[in-house]
């Protein structure tokens, strides 16, 4: 293939990959979905990572059919990249797809779900020697990925991810991290230090005599003293530099040369010879040692190359493993062919996970369509209206919702104790957006509805569509897309105030309500976050006109505020801030 021929690259990105790549390696560097070779030869990382993802699994991204859908994949892959063990782990992460075919998802469900159960069956002191092997080593060089392999070998792994080191050869690898480190990195062309004790000495023996030579005046200086004719002179060169080096005597007699028309070129001469002949000692010892050590990691070539393609898929599969653990994420169960189903039990949001809300996370359970699972939420019902308080979590549920489709589809497992998914062509997520005017009607109508009308099975989650034009025309617009989600066959929450104007609904619609329960001591709405199904929500704005009255700053505020308890029910708002008085006495 030529370059032209990949997604995403033009003109003059083929042109800035054939400058600094050649057409032949970057073809090579995008089949591998190498993204680092192509950002070091100066493509935007943003611009390669796009480029990969399409070749990886250009058919999974259009799965992703709204801006809003392609964000939460975006940030759910950031997400999984940021436990990754290694940048190439993290450059494998930062392109997986969702997945189009069942037995690829199940495949790679299967492998991740390995790598998971091995590392929850690790004690912490065990992970941290894992964790420490890639650290500790450049595993993205060849003596790197030897190295960390021997570290791994070490402590004695062979389950799920680790089963690869069963087929290395310690032995083999532990002589050719030897040859390999004492070849560095092969672009100097120098055996490092300690690879031969000879050379070693040599290049000693070399430095010594270089720093002499940079002084000629001294030696001549330090000898004249000590010689009364030509010969005591050709003597006293000969143990000046003998005591004033690590130059053996025999190097020394060898440089000195036959005759010089004085003394100061008797000297000169010397150290250019001196140092002439240990340089050339030194890189014959050098090319003669190189030759040994070539052979050696040659002599290993099958172990080495087996080890970089073990470490390179254990960095992977524990990147993974390390980002399923730490959510407590679980196996996925994707419903038969010809069912339509989302449905959780204890899902929680990863985003509020990652912010360090763990403990305040509430697990909460929602199914949609044909679902099998063990949730209170009927079971039939294709498309539900998520009604309720303000920051009462419905569109973190939505998220969540989107979170668990999408990870079930990329083939990994989700923040839920269970879930029951369906295969999806499409996932229109579309998040709440704040401007009212007609181009913002337009472009979003253009964009959650042709997923719905082009064939093949669509999940639709829509946060308050209202808001982007006036309550009148978005409930029958509303209407309307609920009643096309309905007639497509497609699966579909919706998040909206105007529930009570969109009746009737669809007989395989609901509506389902998140409840305020009024304020915590802190004066903090207190909300309980598991929808209530069948059960229209409240808005509860007595709940927080009650919070301002109590935190106004002066008497005035205070009584604009008591105006609008007032207008939503001043008995209401007394009780409110009684019974938070009242839960915070105790």
């Amino acid at each position: 293939m030529r370059l032209e021929d990949y997604w995403g690259v033009g003109p003059k990105t083929a042109a800035l990959l054939r400058e600094s790549l050649g057409e032949e390696r970057a073809v090579e560097a995008i089949e591998a979905v190498d993204s680092r070779t192509l950002a070091e030869a100066g493509l935007a990382r943003g611009r390669a990572t796009r480029i990969l993802r399409r070749v990886a699994g250009g058919e999974g991204m259009d799965l992703l059919a709204t801006r809003d859908a392609r964000a939460v994949y975006r940030d759910v892959v950031s997400l999984v990249e940021s436990f990754a063990v290694t940048d190439r782990a993290a450059d494998r992460l930062r392109v997986l797809t969702p997945l189009t075919d069942r037995e690829a998802i199940e495949g790679r469900l299967d492998g991740t779900m390995a790598a998971v159960e091995a590392w929850r069956g690790l004690d912490e002191r065990t992970r941290e020697a894992v964790a420490e092997a890639f650290a500790d080593h450049d595993a993205e060089s060849e003596v790197g990925a030897v190295e960390t392999a021997l570290a791994l070998l070490d402590l004695d792994l062979s389950e799920g991810p680790f089963a690869p080191l069963e087929s290395l050869d310690e032995d083999a690898l532990a002589a050719a991290a030897t040859a390999l480190r004492a070849l560095g990195d092969g672009e100097s062309g120098r055996v490092g230090e300690g690879a031969d004790d000879e050379l070693d000495r040599l290049r000693t023996a070399l430095g010594s005599a270089e720093d002499v030579a940079a002084d000629p005046a001294g030696v001549l200086e330090a000898v004249q003293g000590d010689a009364r004719d030509a010969s005591e002179f050709r003597d006293a060169v000969r143990r000046h530099l003998t005591r004033e080096t690590a130059v053996e005597e025999e190097y020394v007699r060898e440089a000195l040369p036959g005759e010089a028309a004085d003394a100061d070129g008797f000297v000169t001469e010397t150290l250019r010879s001196l140092t002439g002949v240990l340089r050339e000692r030194v890189d014959e010892r050098e090319s003669e040692i190189r030759a040994g050590l070539e052979a050696d990691v040659e002599a290993a070539r099958e172990d080495v190359d087996l080890a970089i393609e073990a470490v390179d898929d254990i960095a992977f599969s524990v990147s993974l493993a390390r980002f399923a653990v730490a959510f407590d994420l679980t196996r996925p169960e994707f419903a038969p062919a010809g069912t339509d189903r989302l449905a959780v039990r204890g899902a929680r949001n990863l985003d509020l996970l990652a912010g360090g809300e763990g403990e305040r996370v509430q697990p909460v359970d929602y199914g949609l369509g044909d679902h099998t699972l063990d949730v209170d939420a009927p079971t039939g019902d294709r498309v539900s209206v998520l009604t309720g308080a303000n920051s009462g979590g419905k569109t973190t549920l939505l998220e969540t919702l989107a979170q668990v489709a999408l990870l079930a589809h990329m083939g990994l497992p989700v923040p839920a104790e269970a879930a029951e998914v369906s295969e999806v062509d499409r996932l229109v997520f579309h998040r709440r957006h704040a401007s009212f005017n007609a181009g913002v009607l337009e472009s979003t109508l253009r964009s959650v509805v042709p997923p719905l009308t082009s064939g093949g099975s669509t999940l639709m989650l829509v946060d308050e569509f209202e808001a982007i034009t006036e309550p009148g025309s978005a409930a029958d617009l509303l209407h309307g897309l609920v009643t096309l989600t309905v007639e497509r066959g497609a699966l579909g929450t919706f998040v909206t105030h105007l529930a009570e104007d969109l009746e009737p609904l669809p007989d395989v619609a609901r509506v389902d309500g998140i409840f305020a329960e009024g304020l915590t001591p802190d004066l903090e709405l207190e909300v309980d976050y598991q929808p209530r199904f069948g059960s229209l929500g409240r808005s509860t704005p007595e709940f927080i006109v009650s919070r301002l009255v109590a935190e106004a700053r002066d008497a005035s505020e205070r009584q604009g505020f008591e105006t609008l308890a007032a207008a939503v029910g001043q008995e209401a708002v007394q009780r409110t801030l009684a019974d938070a008085r009242w839960s915070g006495s105790e």
